[in-house]
């Protein structure tokens, strides 16, 4: 595509954000391929982004949208109204978080309509199913607009999935997912599998990667999450107290921050760990690079929830293989597509603890173990994780959307 090929609406549920470097780099690598973007945060966000203006959805639109907009249409396009009402009552949403998310893609919807009417883009592409599509999925069905969208870990798995995800991804042009997990699990739910495109994210730049610290003593740890129930921070504690028993010399730097950090402080204390583990907060995205550059192996608990939620594959354990840091990590969802045993990595149950005691202790002592592993896991990378290669599928993806 060239730089004055027609506009692609990317819709957010938040953007820019912190925790989603992934999707800034996506867009970056997208912009570089000469598409014309437009960008629009859902929740939050706003501002500019690599010179890119982000539209940040303001709730005081909501206004006239009751008072005017929804009146308006139920005698102008009534059917749209009435299957939206018949959608919200005839099926309850998986939780109250997912039918607000949906109504705030729907809300937007209705207040954007006209502004993609005068000024049309080609496509809408949206970052996630759950807000994002339900926008997308709207602006078709008024205004005749295509639209594909991105599904994801939390769309997939959150309380069950997502509240109208198989009708979203019915209608949508292509379906983005980053795992092939994702892939056989849409399948598995009659999702038309010609659409569906495993396309990974990526790195614009593969960072140098550091030479093996040759006396790894103490071992130094790193876990890079935010502080939420899927990342298994209680087993994740119940292996550094293993660790500790043993008499293994270790430090641990976690760095995130999430709802869980009080309830953490507390248990660091309870388990008498302070000495080992430090929280280090959320930490912008080029200081993580720094604390990478510091860790000797990065560790990854990911579990199933309670709400169903887990990992896809987190952006942090292709960033960390590419760094030269070792990876130990639990074999949920799609992690094992990287993290492979014995080959670019070693994958250990979180339920049990003596298990990554001994993964933990052959890093810490057998180099040619470490070496081998690190070699295989930075190749690894090299070929699944360039942004510019995955890129390329992406811009590919919008080129036969525009053109089926």
């Amino acid at each position: 595509m060239k730089a004055n090929q027609p506009t692609i609406a990317l819709l957010f549920t938040t953007f820019p954000k912190t925790s989603e470097t992934f999707l800034q780099r996506d867009v970056a690598a997208l912009q570089a391929k000469g598409l014309k973007l437009r960008l629009y945060s859902l929740w939050g966000g706003g501002g500019e982004f690599s010179g890119l203006p982000v539209t940040k959805f303001n709730l005081w639109n909501l206004v006239p949208l009751f008072l005017l907009i929804i009146p308006w249409n139920c005698f102008r396009r009534p059917r749209i109204v009435l299957d939206l009402f018949e959608g919200v009552l005839m099926r309850a949403p998986p939780s109250w978080l997912n039918f607000w998310e949906n109504m705030l893609g729907a809300g937007f919807a209705g207040c954007f309509y006209r502004e993609f009417r005068k000024d049309p883009p080609v496509l809408v592409h949206a970052a996630w199913a759950g807000a994002p599509a339900t926008a997308g999925w709207l602006l078709w069905r008024i205004l005749g607009i295509p639209y594909s969208t991105g599904a994801h870990a939390y769309d997939l798995y959150e309380h069950g999935g997502d509240w109208w995800l198989l009708e979203k991804l019915a209608l949508a042009r292509f379906v983005h997912t980053s795992t092939e997990s994702g892939q056989r699990f849409l399948i598995e739910r009659g999702v038309d599998a010609a659409k569906i495109h495993v396309i990974r994210r990526g790195l614009g730049q593969f960072p140098a990667f550091k030479p093996l610290r040759p006396a790894r003593a103490p071992l130094r740890l790193i876990c890079v999450a935010r502080l939420v129930a899927k990342k298994g921070f209680n087993q994740q504690f119940k292996i550094y107290e293993a660790l500790k028993a043993a008499g293994l010399a270790f430090e641990v730097r976690i760095v995130g921050d999430g709802p869980m950090r009080a309830y953490l402080d507390r248990e660091l204390v309870r388990l008498k760990l302070t000495q080992q583990v430090t929280l280090m907060g959320q930490l912008p995205h080029a200081e993580v690079w720094t604390q990478l550059t510091w860790a000797d192996v990065l560790l990854h608990t990911g579990i199933v929830a309670p709400s169903g939620d887990r990992d896809g594959l987190p952006n942090v354990i292709p960033e960390a293989m590419a760094a030269g840091v070792m990876v130990v990590s639990s074999p949920v969802s799609a992690t094992t597509e990287a993290v492979q045993q014995q080959r670019t990595g070693l994958v250990a149950d979180v339920d049990l603890p003596l298990a990554w005691l001994v993964a933990l202790q052959q890093l810490a002592t057998n180099d040619e173990l470490a070496e081998r592993l690190r070699t295989a896991a930075r190749q690894w990378v090299e070929e699944n994780y360039d942004a510019h290669k995955n890129t390329r599928q992406l811009v590919a993806c919008f080129e036969k959307a525009l053109h089926p």
